[in-house]
């Protein structure tokens, strides 16, 4: 499974509404397994609409299946061209970047890509890949 679950972070990596992540919980995951109830070997949790519990993924452990329950249930896509499936916050920043230069834009873009590295709290990382998303999209 976990040639599958990386390949799926690695395409996931840059999404701007999903986070691929793990955590071994033998070592320097083990307080995170033990808030998210994690009893055995290797568990799946997903995390929808600012849940803060997660629930338990059951689906298959495949590459297929893995990324089919991401993009049927976890993935969402914002348009800057039409944003009607964007969220509020994703909105106000379409119209924020969407007023500055080119310039300013690519700019953003190259402070953003330096962050993206960064250990951050998950919904940081994830606002962090919803504003790359917008500005790539807005500089397309």
């Amino acid at each position: 499974m976990k040639p599958d679950w990386d390949k799926l972070g690695e395409e996931y990596a840059a999404s701007s509404s999903v986070v691929i992540g793990d955590a071994d919980c033998t070592e320097s995951g083990e307080a995170l397994c033990t808030q998210f109830e994690v009893r055995g070997y290797p568990t799946i949790k997903y995390f929808v609409d600012g849940d803060t519990k997660g629930q338990d993924y059951s689906g298959g452990r495949d590459y297929a299946s893995l990324k089919k329950f991401v993009e049927d249930k976890l993935e969402v896509k914002c348009d800057v061209k039409n944003p009607t499936e964007c969220t509020d916050k994703e909105k106000k920043y379409i119209t924020k970047m969407g007023a500055k230069t080119s310039a300013e834009r690519v700019a953003q873009i190259e402070r953003l890509n330096k962050m993206a590295g960064d250990k951050m709290k998950a919904d940081l990382k994830q606002w962090l890949h919803q504003r790359l998303h917008i500005l790539r999209s807005l500089e397309a």
